[in-house]
């Protein structure tokens, strides 16, 4: 029997899980437990069958019940005695993480540390460790890092205009969405040689956008934390720093107050006052939930015009993650808003979801490419087994 690797991609709110032959090869399993914090729901594809879905119940109330029920299921469908190793998608690595990096006690620690620069994504991941160390002690577990991607980009584009003292104290741009990133990067190489001057955007609940020049990233959106570049579900993208310091001196807001604010109460539900859902919003009758798309939209074309011009130009442009896989609107709203730099996308591929949409008669590649963080994380594991 075949070893095979296990995927783990621990969102705010949800957990996507598959599973993988040692060997290069397509996932055997995937599932994905969404609305953890809601009435949790089970979508699970095996090889050569059906997708099967179901409400999670009882067994799902947390992210960290949901993190065991993914194992569960795994376990149960693949014999634990042949798994080789398990791959953590974890969000911050720091200055330090640049590749995969075999999880033990010195490292954990020092990606704790790193805890309030993603406080909604860290803890999550290294909940997930502790877990798999607790049900299967024997299985080696690597971290996969969304900042890595983003380590070879150009010296100006890592820094802030702050003292170089701070800099030296982790002060500086990260970038994040990197293993999304990095199978965009896959795909332009496998369908298009490299895809040349490409901006990628990752739109989902989280949100970013990176310029990638054959495959390397060279500019991204965020920066140090996963707060800023463009609007999110429930995070507000870019602010002039002033406001934190109105909040805290004028508003008399806490550190905690503050947190809260900017991670779970702005971004488009602070926008609409209704939800952070693009869909629910698309659908919404109220001008606030209109306002909030249209900032939405305003604000990613803006980036992509800003990252074209750090490559230099634009080749291509791709679409990726939930609301950039899913939302046709949202696509066509935003490549209009770029049409003033030759960005043509025919209506009809684009409802249909096609992988190419633009037209002929357009001067930039506009791809769709669904998102696969958990192969990216399978091939990082084969990368760092065979070391």
């Amino acid at each position: 029997m075949n070893e095979w690797l296990l995927a783990l991609n621990v969102g705010s709110s949800s957990v996507k899980f598959a599973a993988f032959p040692r060997v290069p090869g397509d996932a055997i399993l995937r599932g994905t437990i969404a609305n953890v914090e809601g009435e949790a729901r089970l979508t699970v594809r095996h090889t050569g069958k059906a997708v099967s879905e179901e409400r999670c119940g009882a067994r799902v109330s947390d992210l960290h019940s949901a993190i065991g029920h993914a194992l569960d299921v795994t376990f149960a469908c693949i014999d634990q005695s042949m798994l080789a190793a398990i791959g953590h998608r974890i969000v911050h690595g720091g200055a330090e993480f640049t590749r995969p990096t075999l999880l033990n006690a010195e490292v954990i620690e020092a990606l704790r540390r790193l805890e309030c620069l993603a406080p909604l994504h860290q803890p999550a991941s290294l909940a997930a460790i502790d877990l798999v160390t607790r049900r299967a002690s024997h299985v080696r577990q690597f971290g996969c890092f969304d900042t890595a991607f983003h380590a070879a980009q150009p010296d100006l584009n890592q820094v802030f205009a702050l003292s170089g003292d701070l800099a030296k104290r982790g002060v500086r741009r990260y970038g994040f969405h990197g293993l999304s990133y990095e199978h965009v990067a896959e795909v332009l190489r496998s369908r298009y040689g490299g895809g040349g001057r490409a901006v990628a955007a990752h739109l989902g609940a989280g949100a970013s956008l990176c310029a990638m020049k054959d495959g390397v990233s060279v500019a991204t959106t965020m920066g140090m934390t996963p707060l800023g570049g463009v609007p999110m579900a429930t995070r507000p993208g870019d602010l002039d720093p002033g406001v934190v310091l109105y909040l805290m001196e004028e508003l008399a807001m806490s550190g905690p107050e503050i947190r809260e604010l900017l991670y779970r109460q702005s971004g488009l539900l602070g926008l609409s006052s209704e939800s952070g859902d693009m869909q629910r919003l698309l659908a919404s009758k109220s001008p606030q939930a209109a306002r909030a798309v249209a900032f939405f939209v305003e604000a990613v074309q803006r980036e992509i015009a800003a990252l074209a011009a750090a490559l230099g130009g634009i080749d291509t442009l791709v679409f990726t993650a939930g609301i950039g896989e899913n939302a046709p609107t949202i696509r066509e709203r935003i490549c209009e808003a770029c049409a003033w730099f030759g960005v043509r996308i025919d209506r009809a591929r684009n409802d249909a979801g096609a992988d190419e949409i633009h037209r002929a008669d357009s001067s930039i590649r506009v791809v769709v490419a669904a998102a696969d963080e958990e192969a990216v994380i399978s091939s990082q594991l084969r990368t760092a087994l065979a070391m």
